[in-house]
């Protein structure tokens, strides 16, 4: 990802601002403020704002005033039993804003966690930059033939060059005829004044789903676990898990403590049901249960053996 001259003179204006403040801050975020960390080919998340840290969440379970009154450890001890415990509200007591730049479907796809404020930049009033999300050639999977929406084994050779060509031709090509509806260059200057352009409103539904948008993303801490939880687990899309993963790197450098327990308690966990709780506990005790009779499916057998690193 490469910045224009004009995003770097933003960046280093936005760095020599100092602000005098009373409130807890994040060392390890402060270090990270406004860097953005990039994504994918063109895309990135940068931290723009914050308010809290790991003591705003022990703060707020204890009612306490002030911060530091109890021992560090004595904090660890009390988010750890906050996250195994899945408490909610104290974790909401810290916010983030991210300013993140992706590709539209990825966005469309984000956009379905409805728990954060975001405002995306507007086509209907800017021109969208000639920028194209083009997948690696590791990333260039056919469908699945197990998983309706996963991939299975990757393009080689002609057949993945194809796809490439296919997806880089169709996007130049859209954005051509993109700027020619407007009658507007990129910086948006007319090109033609013997004819009017079409409405940028109109004109931007042209454009393919692998073009870049930007928005800006605010969330609580609770949230945004719930967020990383599923769009960071192996089992997500790629081009939205390297995202989450992205996020990840700030939450820890943010909350090193609610990081480290949301890692154990909720990435690094599973969940048993009743019944697969049951099935555990016989297997502890020395008996050999069987799918027949666990009440569980064969479907969620084959997860529990999964999980136990056992063959099905």
């Amino acid at each position: 990802m490469e910045l224009t001259d004009t995003q770097r003179q933003e960046l280093a204006e936005a760095e020599a601002q100092r602000h005098e403040t009373r409130r807890p801050v994040s060392p390890g975020l402060e270090a990270m403020l406004f860097r953005p960390i990039p994504v994918l080919d063109h895309g990135f998340v940068r931290v723009v704002d914050y308010m809290g840290d790991d003591s705003a969440v022990v703060q707020a379970a204890r009612v306490s005033y002030g911060r530091g009154t109890k021992a560090a450890n004595e904090d660890r001890g009390l988010i750890r039993y906050l996250m195994r415990h899945r408490h909610s509200t104290p974790f909401e007591m810290c916010e983030i804003k991210y300013h993140v730049k992706l590709p539209i479907f990825v966005a469309r796809q984000w956009i379905r966690h409805r728990m954060a404020n975001v405002n995306e930049y507007s086509a209907r009033y800017s021109i969208l930059d000639r920028e194209f999300y083009l997948p690696a050639p590791g990333q260039l999977a056919a469908q699945s033939a197990v998983n309706r929406q996963g991939r299975g084994h990757v393009l080689e050779g002609e057949e993945a060059a194809r796809v490439l060509d296919l997806l880089r031709e169709d996007a130049a090509r859209n954005y051509d005829h993109y700027l020619e509806m407007l009658n507007e260059d990129a910086e948006g200057r007319v090109i033609d004044e013997s004819r009017n352009g079409l409405a940028r409103e109109l004109a931007r539904m042209n454009l393919t789903l692998n073009a870049y948008t930007q928005w800006y993303w605010k969330s609580d801490l609770h949230n945004l676990l719930n967020f990383l939880s599923l769009r960071a687990d192996a089992h997500a899309q790629y081009e939205i898990r390297v995202y989450a993963e992205a996020m990840l790197e700030t939450v820890q450098a943010w909350v090193p403590l609610v990081h480290e327990a949301f890692r154990d308690y909720r990435m690094g966990a599973v969940t048993l049901s009743a019944q697969m709780l049951n099935a555990v506990r016989a297997m502890v005790q020395g008996q050999d249960p069987q799918q027949e009779g666990s009440g569980l499916s064969k479907r969620e057998w084959r997860e529990l053996m999964s999980m136990l690193g056992r063959e099905a």
